[in-house]
């Protein structure tokens, strides 16, 4: 046995079963059979039991399929193609022992029902259809002779639905019993050799002529009688309307001569009742013609004046309306130039705003740099940025009383020292430099204090010890 791979017995054992299977398959595939619409398949062999416990002879299927067991069971089928077959019945005795010709056409076909399609696979399996077709010819023409020597001719002739009842009903009652059905019956004519029927015929029309010249007679006696009555009567009602007429002809001049007399009574009292309102009228119109002139004239005078006055409202409606308009203009420009000088006075705020913004931004930034460069103390910036403006500081002292004019300056001086041993006129001087408004009260207004290399003040620098004489 080899180590590595797949035993050959395995593989030819798995082949094999593969084989089986598709054989299995290609048999069952092969014997599942599918039976046509125009034909009914019938199995036969095994096919089970009846209800009584004996074996089926067949199974009939119409439609649908079907499995064939092989070996057991085998199939055919059979046509339900319709048979036509021509029977052409001669010397057929009637009840009345008269032989007559019966020509007529069957059609048949092998029937679908449950029960008749089981005697058609048990009879009818393996045979042509010419065959079928001469066993179903010979069952017609017994059943035809026998339903011909059950009826009179008559009733042959001439009730033929009764005829075809009775050849259908006894004619698809044998057939059954093969396995077919009846599908149509066509008798085309009947004849005898003995002429019954022709006599029958030939009774038939000369009652039916007879009965025709009765009928014309009686027409003509009806019509003779009939026109005699019909004369009479046209003479009475020709007098009857005669009379009628003149008298009538006579009511209808006494009423044309009443109606005369009455119209031209109208027309008397109809003229005189018409100039009495011509009159009338014309009064009353020459009456509304002054009232309808006077009314005009009014109108006519009301019309002017709401003329006049409407020309003058007009005006001045449209002058106060061309005032409003002008008003409206100029308080438009107003309000436009408003507009205007306050969007401009706005944008120059702005302008300025964003400017002093950016100064003070600037200032801002430059006083960080300075105070980063004294080490971050804001006193050492503040002191380094006083002694840069020492100088402007000093000459705005100075500028304050440079401009100061003294036209003259008369100092009586006795020569004499004060208490500090100064004279008058140093102290004139030292109180005129002392009206500069001092460094250090300039600080102490700004809220800051004024850097101690700068000096102190005097209260402020320490005293002087008294010295022991």
């Amino acid at each position: 046995m080899p180590q590595n791979g797949i035993n050959p017995a395995i593989i030819g054992l798995v082949v094999v079963i593969a084989l089986l299977l598709f054989t299995t398959l290609i048999v069952v595939l092969s014997r599942y059979k599918k039976c046509p619409s125009d034909k009914v398949m019938v199995i036969y062999g095994k096919v089970g039991t009846n209800k009584d416990g004996t074996s089926r002879s067949a199974k009939c299927i119409h439609g649908g399929a079907a499995f064939i067991w092989p070996v057991i069971q085998a199939y055919e089928y059979l046509d339900l193609t319709p048979l036509s077959i021509s029977v052409d019945l001669t010397n057929a005795l009637s009840r009345q022992n008269i032989r007559i010709d019966v020509p007529s056409r069957f059609t048949v076909g092998i029937s679908t029902e449950v029960g008749v399609m089981q005697n058609a696979a048990e009879r009818l399996l393996g045979l042509k259809l010419v065959e079928i077709q001469e066993l179903a010819k010979d069952i017609i023409f017994g059943q035809l002779r026998l339903v011909i020597a059950t009826m009179d001719i008559e009733e042959i002739n001439t009730d033929r639905d009764k005829f075809l009842e009775a050849v259908s009903g006894n004619v698809e009652t044998e057939l059954k019993k093969i396995g077919l059905r009846l599908i149509n019956v066509n008798v085309t004519d009947i004849n005898d050799e003995s002429g019954y029927i022709a006599a029958l015929g030939k009774e038939a029309a000369a009652k039916a002529i007879n009965d025709a010249k009765v009928s014309v007679a009686e027409a003509d006696r009806n019509g003779a009688i009939g026109a005699s009555i019909a004369e009479k009567e046209q003479r009475i009602s020709v007098a009857k309307s005669d009379s009628e007429a003149i008298r009538g002809e006579n009511e209808a001049k006494i009423q044309i001569a009443d109606s005369e007399a009455s119209r031209r009574e109208r027309e008397a009292e109809s003229l005189k009742r018409a100039t009495a309102a011509e009159n009338i009228q014309a009064a009353r119109a020459l009456e509304e013609s002054y009232a309808a002139q006077q009314a005009a004239e009014t109108a006519r005078a009301a019309l002017e004046k709401a003329r006049l006055e409407a020309d003058v409202l007009v005006k001045a409606e449209i002058a106060k309306k061309q005032k409003e308009l002008e008003a409206e203009a100029e308080a438009e420009q107003m309000r436009r130039k408003a507009r205007g000088e306050a969007d401009a006075i706005l944008m120059k705020m702005q302008a300025e705003a964003a400017g002093m913004r950016e100064i003070l931004s600037k200032q801002a930034e430059g006083f960080t740099e300075i105070v980063n460069s004294a080490g971050g103390e804001a006193s050492d910036a503040i002191r380094l940025m006083l002694a840069d403006k020492m100088e402007e500081l000093t000459r705005i002292q100075v500028d304050a009383i440079k401009n100061l004019k003294i036209d003259k300056i008369t100092v009586w001086d006795n020569g004499a020292n004060s208490a500090d041993g100064k004279t008058s006129t140093a102290n004139f001087v030292s109180g005129l430099m002392k009206s500069v408004p001092p460094l250090n009260e300039i600080f102490d207004m700004a809220g800051m204090q004024l850097p101690e290399y700068l000096g102190k003040k005097a209260e402020d620098a320490p005293a002087e010890e008294p010295t022991a004489e």
